[in-house]
């Protein structure tokens, strides 16, 4: 098998602009090569030619050695990001990226570790420190994060800082929303509210998993609390829009249905990933603290 790339400083392999997953590699083409010998360990032959491309030949225990090590690497890469310890210092700013509420692997198997190394240590961060460096030397600078959302949301200008500002709130509420050994159909008190507002547990199990898969593209399900009528209801929002942002309803719980959020996990089936936190994951407790501050 060959792989073509161009060395880099660093020992990094360039070709078409696309990084090998995880090895920090850029990838190019694979040919099977029946005629490469086996190698033995520590075996392995490249050559330069004359344009200054790196092309490596790997036999079959090669190649094996090498996708071990490139998998060892990846999940490396996973733990550094997942690890307080380990991870670069957050960009500063009024934003910060709280630690998980559990272990990285706590959820599984709903949602993988892998899952959540990209959720949390990619997408969450990368909206922190956006926000982060949006509002350094603004107004906004100088405020807590839910503020931060709330004036962002009509202010036309910020609407980028928006984004990334409701995000990061959007996504802290979002890990609290889930306990691993959770869901299921929760206690007597939120259980009344259920059957009072949607008839049924197994009424609200339906409607919220609709709920999840009818939003169309990115967004997310809220249970929430209807501030007028003191009922129980669902809400859904586009992309970075949230109920902070009004007055109408009460965040008690959330479900992440950006694709991010599923798709190492479940692929296109996004009802499946929705039934499963709501019966395994669901965090009722957290529902009832919000209740009581509602």
């Amino acid at each position: 098998m060959f792989f073509k790339g161009r060395r880099m400083p660093g020992g990094r392999l360039v070709k078409d602009g696309k990084l090998f997953p995880g090895s920090g590699v850029l990838c190019h083409t694979f040919k099977w090569n029946p005629g490469a010998p086996a190698l033995s360990p520590g075996g392995n032959r490249s050559k330069v030619n004359l344009e200054g491309d790196t092309i490596m030949n790997f036999g079959r225990r090669g190649l094996v050695g090498a996708a071990l090590a490139v998998g060892a690497l990846v999940k490396a890469g996973a733990d550094r990001i997942i690890s307080p310890a380990h991870a670069e210092p957050v960009v500063a700013g009024p934003v910060t990226l709280p630690e998980l509420p559990w272990s990285a692997s706590a959820l599984e198997p709903v949602i993988s570790e892998r899952t959540i190394s990209f959720h949390y240590g990619k997408h969450h961060r990368n909206y922190v420190e956006t926000a982060n460096t949006l509002a350094a030397g603004t107004p906004y600078a100088d405020l807590p994060l839910v503020e931060i959302v709330q004036k962002s949301a009509r202010d036309p200008a910020a609407a980028k800082l928006f984004n990334n500002a409701a995000q990061a709130w959007n996504h802290d509420f979002y890990w609290q929303s889930l306990a691993p050994k959770s869901g299921g159909q929760p206690g007597a008190q939120v259980s009344a509210m259920i059957v009072d507002a949607f008839g049924s547990y197994k009424d609200f199990h339906s409607q919220f998993v609709e709920a999840a898969t009818g939003q169309f593209g990115s967004g997310w399900v809220w249970l929430a609390l209807d501030r007028s009528s003191k009922k129980l209801t669902l809400v859904k929002t586009a992309n970075a829009d949230t109920p902070l942002t009004g007055i109408g309803y009460a965040p008690l719980a959330v479900l992440d249905v950006w694709e991010h959020a599923y798709y190492l996990d479940y692929q296109n089936l996004r009802k499946d990933h929705a039934t499963q936190v709501l019966d395994k994951l669901l965090n009722w407790a957290f529902v009832e603290k919000n209740l009581e501050q509602a």
